[in-house]
């Protein structure tokens, strides 16, 4: 792979610029085809968190699915998923249910970590991947 190759990209989809600009973090840096994407949290365009751990999950997962389409790539070239979870124990099973359905073969690696509380009041959980653009055509 040649210099060119690797030029760090910052990936800020519509309309997360804001969280660059007040909070100086992208939502995803990607270095040739691969692709650190930051936590994504169930909050919905008005920053209210979802009711619950399942609406909370999809909205994460549909934050990730939108940030890696603006990197290039999709769920299916998602090799590492690190979950951040309030209520672990509580929550695991629903949590992995909703997670099959973006992930419904073909898994990344999975390491779900219990925290004590995240960024904002009333988060249960929060998703950070790592991609490699176009893995997932193989």
């Amino acid at each position: 792979m040649n210099a060119q190759n690797l030029k760090r990209q910052s990936i800020n989809p519509p309309p997360t610029q804001v969280f660059y600009d007040n909070f100086h973090f992208s939502q995803a840096t990607r270095v040739g085809d691969m692709i650190w994407v930051s936590g994504q949290v169930g909050i919905d365009a008005t920053m209210t968190p979802g009711k619950d751990v399942e609406e909370q999950a999809h909205l994460a997962f549909q934050g990730l699915r939108n940030v890696l389409e603006a990197a290039g790539a999709t769920l299916a070239d998602v090799v590492e998923l690190m979950t951040f979870h309030t209520e672990l124990q509580g929550d695991m099973q629903a949590f992995a249910q909703v997670k099959d359905q973006y992930f419904p073969d073909r898994y990344p690696s999975w390491t779900a970590v219990g925290i004590s509380q995240l960024a904002l009041p009333g988060l249960r959980l929060e998703i950070r991947a790592v991609a490699v653009a176009g893995c997932g055509n193989a």
